[in-house]
């Protein structure tokens, strides 16, 4: 199972690992939560840290460029691509023709300039252990948001999301997978960590909403997009409270 959840954790970051395929690491996507514990504890560690030293604003924005490196950027390069298909105009063929263009559209630079902002602003709001709650809980969150997305949804068409969404038409992995981030977010979030849970939710069915009509379901740009968003989300409320 270490061996498993390694290769999700490569898959997920930038860090290397087996040479797992595609279908195989779909069959584990309800160990994502185990990866956002992961990431959470490495960045909110480092967060942590470094808020005894530096001003808020400046840990912020370590801590947002320390997930960009740990992410490989490719989840915020989902979120562009989905702000450029949406604001296309035209057929969903043509909608998900341009989320692939290699090339980012002005709404996509927007979208991104706009939740770099966002995450930033939001991060330095918070500091010290629970800065360290705030990212962990999130990382956690944002990464269940997507095992929830794929449960739910179907594949606009053929694509490296379609063995995920397949996999976890499977019950079982949803709730194994709603185990793993529930108790984390239940005993260091307590009554907020229920509340992120719930804008987490509403935001993953939103996008789903919005995926469906927009493209005729799910993508690998609308999972990176969901991941980004909810983790945003999360620390909102998180901040908030």
């Amino acid at each position: 199972m270490l061996k498993e959840i390694g290769s999700v954790f490569s898959f997920l970051t930038i860090f290397p690992s087996s040479n797992a395929t595609l279908e195989n690491i779909a069959k584990y996507m309800y160990v994502f939560p185990v990866v956002g514990i992961i990431i959470g504890l490495l960045i909110g560690s480092f967060g942590f840290g470094l808020s005894f030293f530096l001003d808020p604003l400046l840990v912020s924005l370590l801590v947002v460029a320390s997930i960009a490196i740990v992410t490989g950027i490719h989840h915020a390069d989902g979120l562009a691509d989905f702000a450029d298909g949406l604001m296309v105009k035209g057929s969903r063929d043509k909608k998900i023709k341009a989320m692939k263009d290699l090339s980012t559209g002005s709404a996509g630079i927007v979208g991104i300039v706009l939740y770099l902002v966002g995450l930033i602003i939001t991060i330095s709001l918070t500091s010290g252990f629970d800065l360290f709650k705030a990212i962990l809980i999130s990382e956690i969150l944002a990464k269940f948001s997507m095992v929830l997305m794929a449960s739910l949804g179907n594949s606009a068409s053929l694509g490296s999301n379609s063995p995920f969404v397949k996999i976890m038409k499977d019950k079982k992995k949803l709730t194994a997978a709603f185990i793993i981030m529930i108790i984390p977010v239940m005993i260091i979030g307590e009554s907020t960590g229920l509340i992120m849970l719930g804008v987490t939710v509403t935001v993953t069915i939103f996008l789903l909403a919005i995926s469906t009509r927009s493209f005729g379901g799910i993508t690998g740009d609308v999972f990176g997009a969901t991941n980004e968003l909810t983790r945003l989300a999360s620390l909102m409320v998180f901040v908030s409270i």
